[in-house]
């Protein structure tokens, strides 16, 4: 169920109303469907996530398209020119270097990247808050990146949480707990929900969870019985936290269809959001 500032909202209204793409009409009707409540003071915290979660649709394809390869940790490379190299097969930004820019190449010249899924899911999540917020706030918040497994920079302020309701730009888990130790990269595989039934996991491509299942159970040691599963739980950054800094770019035509002005269904609501949505870290 969806509330905005104590009303339950109609899901076909947001779709006519704000000109919903199809990742975004997905998201609000999942979230209208489910027994949970999605509440909002305001609609602009809503349209702030409906935008955010678009973008980590968005990035997920476009890194799915880069040409980052997928390596262990041992077997990491980055482009020099933006990063350094860590001892432990992590990526620290070099002094001088935007943010940006240092994730941006990442999207321009994956070729010369390789790392494993947990931290291609974190350089999603920086991409996608890149292109929602004003620049100068991207780079203030996020000034000395890592790229380092689940390593992130507190202002992402994720959390998981244990659900049953996917949404589009939802970060998942699909678990191996029979995997080959020779192989330990594949005891399970991060990946973002795309919406229409797919997922994207680096490493595994773009798949359905019918299909992400059996090439991980292919992973397995000799003797396995246990099967890959999708653990009903969701990594989600900050949609709250990160929205004062929106930068007010977005997909949706607020017309009045009477005067031409820009029309708002919820222009005098207001306060601030509290969503509760767990407290503990992902851990891979």
């Amino acid at each position: 169920m969806i509330w905005i500032a104590g009303r339950q909202v109609n899901p076909s209204m947001l779709a006519a109303e704000w000109g919903l793409n199809d990742v975004q009409h997905e998201t609000v009707q999942r979230m209208a469907a489910s027994r949970e409540i999605f509440e909002y003071p305001s609609a602009d915290v809503l349209r702030f996530e409906l935008k955010l979660r678009d973008h980590l649709v968005q990035s997920s394809r476009a890194l799915y398209m880069s040409g980052i390869a997928f390596s262990d940790f041992e077997n990491s490379r980055s482009n020099p020119r933006y990063w350094e190299q860590t001892e432990l097969g992590g990526f620290r930004l070099r002094p001088g270097v935007p943010p940006s820019e240092g994730i941006k190449d990442i999207f321009q010249n994956g070729r010369l990247y390789a790392t494993e899924c947990a931290t291609a899911m974190v350089i999603i999540l920086y991409h996608a808050v890149m292109q929602s917020i004003r620049l100068a706030d991207f780079e203030r918040l996020f000034a000395d990146i890592v790229l380092y497994d689940w390593r992130y920079d507190k202002d992402l302020d994720l959390r998981t949480l244990p659900t049953n309701t996917i949404l589009p730009g939802d970060i998942v888990y699909f678990a191996n707990p029979d995997y080959d130790p020779q192989t330990p990269q594949w005891q399970g595989e991060n990946a973002v929900y795309l919406g229409n039934g797919l997922y994207y996991g680096h490493g595994a491509g773009i798949r359905t969870a019918s299909s992400m299942i059996p090439f991980l159970n292919e992973q397995r040691r000799a003797g396995a019985t246990r099967s890959a599963y999708l653990v009903n739980q969701a990594t989600r950054p900050g949609f709250a936290y990160l929205s004062p800094f929106d930068n007010g770019r977005s997909s949706f035509p607020y017309t009045n269809r009477r005067d031409g002005f820009p029309y708002d269904p919820f222009e005098d609501m207001s306060g601030r959001i509290r969503v509760e949505i767990g407290s503990s870290y992902w851990e891979d």
